[in-house]
């Protein structure tokens, strides 16, 4: 389990850093919004895949003015 938590950490540590830099003019390009979002969605559903339970909470409903 280790080692997928050091890659999430190393997605994580390339998604802050520019995508795209060049020399003396200074020009940095950021990573395109759409990979930040599939990025983000990858990492909640594996975060989501390793939970215990099925995901699904029972509870018994009761409507108002029957107590």
């Amino acid at each position: 389990m280790l080692m997928i938590d050091d890659l999430e950490q190393a997605l994580r540590d390339n998604a802050k850093a520019p995508a795209k830099a060049a020399g003396d003019a200074g020009s940095v390009e950021q990573h395109p919004l759409r990979d930040q979002i599939e990025l983000d969605r990858y990492l909640n559903s594996k975060k989501a895949a390793n939970r215990k339970g099925l995901g699904i909470k029972i509870s018994k409903l009761v409507p108002p003015g029957t107590e």
